[in-house]
């Protein structure tokens, strides 16, 4: 049988094995029809080489990972919510991480497709101008077609893509639910292409220059991809939603936690320097939770970088300037 615990949370890169899927969440025959190559990551992430993982993140990620289900993160702005997904595509080796930021104003279509019917429509109109006013074929609609990050996420691949829903609880009360039928199926249409009824349409993907080969407008994915959604708390979602979601609630910082950030990405001498400084702001942070984690990292780099203030008293100003309370002034 293999390893269950995929990802580690080592950072050590390892292209593992991933388990068979549930029956109930398998899709696609990764046997048939053309595979999505994962692109490479742009460049190296820092964070996603010094994120620290615990016990509990790995059990979640691994959980989500086997039973091809979203990971849901919730807890304080500031906890890592948005990083820990970099972590996991840098050691699993997923590629690319896709990125969809909800708004408001956001909508699925939005997450899975763009089809700019206007601009063709223009260029139509532009071409029949050019030629005297004879009738002349519409351009090409795949020129004015692009996947969005969740309908690139759902292309069939061998391996899993990586993909976060950057705060879900900004989003329309409806969008949630719109997800689930996405989320179950691991597949979406694009009314466009399948009114068609023509052979297959190279489209865009999202954030590259890559395209794939649609046929009669259907994407059906044939490995679940490895999805992260953020919350801030802001609000509760459907009880349907939750319960297709492995949901974790981020830690709130510790003493011990923080030394290990501060060392991750600062290093232990300026850990040691500031053992002080990590453990005011613990207390803080545990009083009131309206301080996030990198407010200590700008401090801690101030005070030991090398445009840290000469005097102790310019220090202390300093810090007190990067950890005000994440709270509008009003006066």
């Amino acid at each position: 049988m293999a390893d269950w615990q995929i990802y580690t949370g080592t950072a050590e890169p390892h292209r593992a094995a991933i388990p068979a899927a549930p029956p109930w969440r398998t899709f696609g025959d990764p046997k048939a029809g053309h595979q999505m190559e994962l692109p490479a990551p742009e460049s190296e992430s820092e964070t996603a080489a010094t994120f620290q993982a615990t016990g509990e993140m790995v059990d979640a990620v691994n959980a989500a990972l086997v039973l091809r289900r979203p990971l849901l993160l919730t807890g304080r702005p500031g906890s890592g919510k948005s990083s820990l997904i970099d972590s996991v595509a840098r050691e699993l080796e997923l590629g690319r991480v896709l990125r969809w930021h909800v708004t408001s104003a956001s909508t699925l279509t939005d997450a899975l497709y763009r089809y700019d019917a206007i601009g063709r429509l223009q260029a139509h109109g532009l071409r029949r101008e050019q030629s005297d006013g004879r009738v002349v074929d519409a351009p090409e609609i795949e020129d004015y077609l692009r996947l969005g990050p969740l309908g690139t996420a759902l292309l069939p691949s061998l391996r899993p893509r990586a993909l976060l829903i950057d705060e879900i609880d900004k989003s329309d009360i409806d969008l949630p639910n719109d997800l689930l039928n996405v989320f179950e199926r691991g597949e979406f249409d694009v009314p466009e292409l399948a009114r068609m009824g023509t052979g297959p349409v190279d489209v865009r993907v999202d954030g590259g220059d890559e395209s794939y080969p649609i046929e009669n407008g259907r994407v059906r994915c044939t490995e679940f991809p490895f999805v992260v959604l953020t919350s801030n708390g802001e609000r509760d979602f459907p009880a349907a939603f939750l319960r297709r979601c492995i949901r974790l609630r981020m830690p709130d910082p510790t003493v011990t936690l923080l030394t290990d950030i501060m060392i991750a990405h600062l290093g232990a001498v300026a850990a040691a320097e500031s053992d002080a400084l990590i453990k005011d702001f613990a207390t803080r942070a545990k009083a009131d939770r309206a301080y996030a984690t990198d407010q200590l990292m700008n401090a801690v780099f101030m005070v030991t970088g090398d445009g840290t203030p000469p005097g102790e008293e310019e220090r202390a100003r300093m810090v007190e300037l990067l950890l005000k309370k994440l709270a509008t002034d009003v006066v």
